[in-house]
């Protein structure tokens, strides 16, 4: 396994001071800690959307009138691809207009406490680099709350494995369940769940809570924001078989209304989803607004997919980098031969004013993740930390005689669509000598603690 990766200056990782390091490391994935937070992009897929209400914006103030400024999609949807659509009927014509909603400002430490009592988590919230943090940050044998500070201030909630008391000191892993306990009831979950919602402003959110995680049962809410339904703003709280919050993910900052923009109807966004390169024999639509037949232009081995339903609401998309809720149409789709149906959603925005792909770079997809503690074994330096399954993760040391500073670096695609889901990972470097009585500290130079036994979630699935 290549544990290191050579510095720009070629020089395989040796820096120019005696005595000093730059090593990186590999990747190991753990278990999944919390759930179901969907990712921006323009064409968002994901199960069937359910109904709801509660959880409104706000306005910003932003004026209705006049002419609204270009909106620039870092994401825009692809027209055309692996799939034709075609409805089964009449499609709706939805308002002339709607607003843009976007999360501003800085997550506040009342916000933080607010979810922390819906969680029981007792202590005060801490700064650490972008996030705060409430629990058991020193050691990781706790509940541990991560939120980040700027909006719209995406948050992550895990409870610790260690969690049963009769745990001794030796074990590896510990439940906090019998062996053999199924998921409680969707009323049970719900109920738990509720606290949570309330706090992050979902109370009367539209909730699923049909999936399950082996001995866990996932709570859903997607909110209506300023009277319209969402999808990609869903919050997750994880329930145990004890009945009990084990987990969750979600945002914390409200969204605002921001400009008003001409809308398309659903026909005519459906239109712009069925373009694409023609086959031979050209023909200027792919497929016929309603029936099935005179399928024009479909090359062979493309799949049709049925329209069933169509809803205007708002559909979780980058602006410039930002998390913004767009215009959209959400649809209901039934692939040939499925059993259920998705939503695939698509900005129903007037393309006038949608401004082209910007040649400027793309928004940065790199981004530091704070350590939560470390292991070491010879040379090898183990680092332990919580990601996202669709990113990738490298570390590096840079180290000296009195301490060895580290760093996790991850890389994601920020036109990927992703649904998030937060991760206990291990990445292990390689250090010149054994670290001995060195100090590990982190890119802000604070000492990062040694990890324990037990303050982990069940053994690593493998690699990520």
């Amino acid at each position: 396994m290549n544990t290191e990766r050579p510095d720009q200056d070629g020089t395989g990782g040796e820096g120019t001071r005696a005595g000093r390091r730059r090593s990186r490391g590999l990747l190991t994935a753990s278990v999944a800690a919390a759930v179901l937070l969907a990712g921006g992009g323009g064409a968002y897929l994901a199960a069937t959307a359910s109904g709801g209400a509660g959880g409104g914006g706000t306005s910003t103030g932003a004026s209705d009138a006049g002419t609204p400024p270009p909106l620039a999609l870092d994401s825009p949807a692809t027209d055309g691809g692996a799939t034709a659509y075609r409805a089964g009927g009449r499609l709706p014509d939805g308002p002339d207009s709607a607003p843009v909603y976007r999360a501003t400002g800085q997550v506040t430490e009342a916000e933080v406490a607010r979810l922390a009592e819906a969680l029981d988590l007792t202590g005060k919230p801490v700064v650490r680099g972008a996030s705060w943090t409430v629990g058991s940050v020193e050691d990781g044998s706790g509940p541990l709350l991560r939120v980040e500070r700027t909006a719209p201030g995406n948050w992550t909630f895990q409870r610790s494995a260690a969690a049963r008391d009769d745990c001794g000191p030796k074990d590896k892993v510990c439940v906090t369940a019998p062996t053999g306990a199924g998921p409680v009831g969707e009323a049970t979950a719900k109920k738990a769940a509720a606290p949570v919602l309330a706090a992050v402003g979902q109370g009367g959110a539209g909730l699923d809570a049909g999936q399950v995680m082996g001995a866990r049962r996932v709570v859903n809410a997607d909110p209506v924001v300023g009277g319209l339904p969402t999808e990609g703003w869903t919050t997750g709280v994880i329930v145990g078989a004890d009945g009990t919050v084990a987990g969750g993910s979600g945002r914390l900052k409200a969204p605002v209304k921001e400009d008003t923009y001409p809308v398309l109807d659903a026909e005519r966004t459906l239109a712009l989803m069925r373009k694409a390169p023609a086959a031979k024999g050209d023909c200027a639509s792919a497929v016929p607004l309603e029936g099935g037949a005179g399928t024009c232009g479909t090359e062979p081995g493309r799949a049709t997919a049925t329209v069933e339903r169509a809803v205007f609401g708002l559909a979780a998309q980058p602006v410039r980098g930002r998390a913004a809720l767009v215009p959209s149409w959400l649809f209901e789709v039934r692939e040939p031969g499925a059993a259920d149906t998705v939503t695939v959603t698509r900005a129903a925005v007037d393309p006038e004013y949608l401004t082209p792909a910007r040649p400027s770079p793309r928004p940065s997809a790199e981004r530091d993740v704070e350590v939560t503690g470390y292991t070491a074994e010879g040379t090898d330096l183990t680092l332990r930390f919580t990601g996202g399954v669709c990113a990738t993760y490298d570390a590096a040391a840079d180290e000296d005689s009195g301490r060895v500073r580290v760093e996790v670096t991850e890389h994601s695609d920020p036109d990927r669509v992703c649904v998030l889901i937060a991760k206990e990972y291990e990445l292990t470097v390689r250090l010149d000598e054994p670290l001995g009585g060195r100090a590990v500290v982190g890119s802000d130079g604070e000492r990062i603690p040694l990890a324990k036994e037990g303050a982990r979630l069940p053994a690593p699935t493998g690699g990520g």
